[in-house]
């Protein structure tokens, strides 16, 4: 009856109570050097960028290590809406194609090695995928971070594919997942 909270108490614990000592002094260290009260204007996505800074993405690069399938596989970089989402994310700011990175993927990084050495949760390298989807399954493109494959569905103008790309990138959290 009560497993919704159970889960979240066991989260609680293994991510944060089990590790308090640590966590306390980690922070200490940290408001030394900046005060708690200039950190908390951010939220952990800005803090991110601030202290990792802006990786460098090259849509190029994210072009030809990306693999297409559904209905994408067979035309692939030359289906319509494959075609309408680069353009898209051509057109982004280095700060969206950075956010669309973090829905897709679940981490706003490259590897140094960029795209192709992209990682899942399993370790093992894995391509950034596209897959084809109906819009009466999700009018929104869907992220599957541990897999980083993006779900886009079939849309039927650049237009459409434009607000719905720019829905998620600037929704508040944008790690394609939540815990609900």
């Amino acid at each position: 009856e009560n497993k919704e909270e159970y889960l979240q108490l066991r989260l609680r614990h293994r991510m944060l109570d089990s590790i308090k000592p640590q966590l306390e002094n980690l922070l200490t260290g940290i408001y030394e050097v900046i005060p708690a009260d200039l950190l908390s204007v951010f939220d952990y996505q800005e803090l991110d960028l601030l202290l990792c800074g802006v990786p460098d993405i090259s849509v190029q690069d994210w072009k030809e290590n990306t693999e297409y399938m559904g209905l994408y596989r067979k035309q692939g970089a030359a289906h319509k809406v494959i075609k309408w989402f680069w353009t898209a994310v051509e057109a982004m700011s280095h700060e969206e194609r950075i956010r669309l990175l973090q829905y897709a993927t679940g981490c706003s990084r490259l590897p140094a090695q960029g795209f192709k050495a992209l990682q899942s949760t399993d370790g093992r390298y894995r391509k950034f995928n596209i897959q084809s989807i109906f819009k009466s399954d999700s009018v929104v493109p869907r992220a599957h971070t541990c897999f980083n494959k993006l779900d886009l569905p079939l849309y039927d103008s650049q237009r459409e594919l434009d607000a719905y790309l720019s829905v998620v990138i600037n929704m508040e959290n944008i790690t394609g997942f939540s815990i609900e």
